[in-house]
């Protein structure tokens, strides 16, 4: 490589980097709404991965329900938010919500977790309320967002979302209230540690 070209791509990839810089600034309340619309696609599409992983780990027949219901409108959440990056002649690609990623690993951890039905069922709730509460969050902050700048239309779907969002967290609770008495009338066993310690001493033993 000559050092002309050399020094023709240094300049290019330092006209790439400012490019990528300017960006990722945010210097309106649009730029800023565009932003929290991305990061609730990316979050809604991560939720319809997980949940059909949670609705096979319920044992409660009420929350396999809930989940699976909660699925179908997820997915219609996601077709929502591409309705209006149509309208606002923009993509919903290139950010990844990684707050519902971490809130969604956490989940994926109890999966693995060896418990009684009744209290991984009550485990199972609270992750989910926790994606819940996120969500509501997200989407209330988007819709006044839009409001602010005059998309009153957008605003209402998005007020559709958080309705749903904030049906499907008082369903949950609702669910808690059996799934936790049963859970707490589970009496007080071995560690999962110590299961596993078991299970280890039973294969020397073979």
């Amino acid at each position: 490589m000559s050092m002309r070209e050399a020094r023709s791509r240094s300049r290019t990839g330092q006209t790439m980097t400012r490019s990528r810089t300017r960006s990722s600034h945010m210097n309106s309340l649009r730029d800023l709404f565009e932003e929290e619309l991305k990061d609730l696609y990316s979050a809604e599409q991560q939720i319809v991965k997980s949940l059909p992983k949670m609705a096979s780990a319920a044992s409660s027949s009420d929350l396999k329900n809930a989940f699976e219901h909660h699925l179908e409108e997820t997915r219609g959440h996601i077709q929502r938010l591409e309705q209006i990056f149509e309208r606002q002649s923009m993509s919903g690609k290139g950010k990844k919500c990684e707050g519902m990623e971490g809130l969604l690993k956490e989940g994926a951890e109890l999966l693995q977790t060896r418990a009684e039905p009744w209290v991984k069922d009550a485990g199972l709730i609270g992750a989910a309320q926790r994606v819940e509460h996120y969500e509501i969050a997200g989407y209330g902050t988007a819709r006044t967002f839009a409001e602010h700048l005059g998309e009153q239309d957008i605003a209402e779907m998005l007020q559709e979302t958080l309705d749903e969002e904030g049906a499907a967290d008082q369903k949950l609770t609702q669910i808690a209230q059996d799934v936790n008495v049963k859970a707490a009338e589970m009496p007080a066993g071995k560690s999962g540690a110590d299961l596993d310690g078991e299970e280890n001493e039973d294969e020397e033993l073979e």
